[in-house]
């Protein structure tokens, strides 16, 4: 169980370090650039993994227009929302704001899947508005422009948003495609959808013969868009959903720590307030309830 629990952790604090990645890669690229060849390296990964680990997977057309969804939500407005609020705001708030994710999933949950959410999962979704609070707060409160926080923390919660449905959709077809084949033919609806808008702006590629930068933009791709993937189902393989939902507690710890230790963001005593708060959100929203008898 200790290497489940090691996947599980090291998905989630890759997932957090992307977040200081992007950011940086937002600096110096076109959105619709970083997106879009993030999608294409990960569909020249995922393609050949699907059929040697997969074999031939052809999907109904229903699920590829499931898929498609996926990709319109999970993919363009999440990777366009994410780096566009990463221009306006922190590294370490857009990690916070991140750490909603399994609250809103709750509540998408219940309003759209109509599954019946406990009350422990409504003040799940109360701190994790407490603790964006707070963070809007914190920025208030350091003297910086309040306009370009704002702005920056509700993009990336609308990249939350984005992500949220993702996993609603894949909720519908569950146990229907394999996992990776169900990644490659998102990732690849993605770069087709992308493509129209990246396109236009292919002369900005000549900043990828920089190698630091296209480094980054490899290391982005392939941790975020294929690593992650495949610790995160090896290790759920094996870990229970619910103590697996608790892992995502890593997620806004690597972001902060990123954001403090390599682009020396700073930390205030209402940012641990509303880390604080975000984790008791994410401990409410998914630690496993006590089972019924005869279940």
């Amino acid at each position: 169980m200790f290497t489940a629990y090691a996947q599980l952790g090291a998905a989630m604090a890759l997932v957090g370090i992307n977040v200081a990645v992007a950011k940086l890669l937002a600096v110096a690229l076109p959105i619709a650039m970083i997106a879009g060849l993030r999608c294409l390296l990960a569909c020249l990964v995922l393609w050949p993994l699907a059929r040697m680990i997969e074999g031939r997977v052809h999907p109904s057309a229903q699920v590829l227009r499931n898929l498609a969804g996926q990709a319109v939500l999970g993919t363009l407005l999440y990777n366009a929302a994410l780096l566009s609020g990463l221009r306006h705001t922190t590294a370490l708030e857009a990690g916070l704001v991140l750490a909603t994710l399994p609250a809103v999933i709750a509540l998408g949950s219940a309003v759209w899947l109509r599954e019946r959410l406990p009350r422990r999962q409504w003040a799940a979704a109360a701190l994790a508005v407490f603790g964006m609070a707070a963070i809007t707060l914190a920025r208030l409160a350091g003297g910086e422009q309040a306009e370009g926080s704002l702005l920056g923390n509700a993009l990336v919660f609308l990249a939350v948003c984005g992500e949220a449905s993702y996993v609603l959709l894949a909720k519908r077809i569950a146990g229907r495609v394999p996992v990776i084949t169900a990644s490659f033919w998102m990732q690849a609806f993605s770069t087709v959808f992308l493509l129209p808008f990246w396109l236009p702006f292919l002369g900005a590629a000549g900043a990828l013969a920089a190698p630091e930068l296209a480094g980054l933009l490899v290391f982005h791709s392939l941790t975020a868009s294929v690593l992650c993937l495949l610790l995160w189902y090896a290790g759920l393989k094996r870990a229970p959903a619910g103590v697996a939902g608790v892992f995502t507690a890593l997620l806004p710890a690597a972001a902060a720590v990123v954001a403090v230790a390599l682009l020396g963001e700073a930390f205030r005593p209402m940012h641990a307030v509303g880390f604080a708060l975000m984790l008791a959100s994410i401990g409410l929203a998914t630690w496993p309830g006590k089972k019924r008898l005869g279940e």
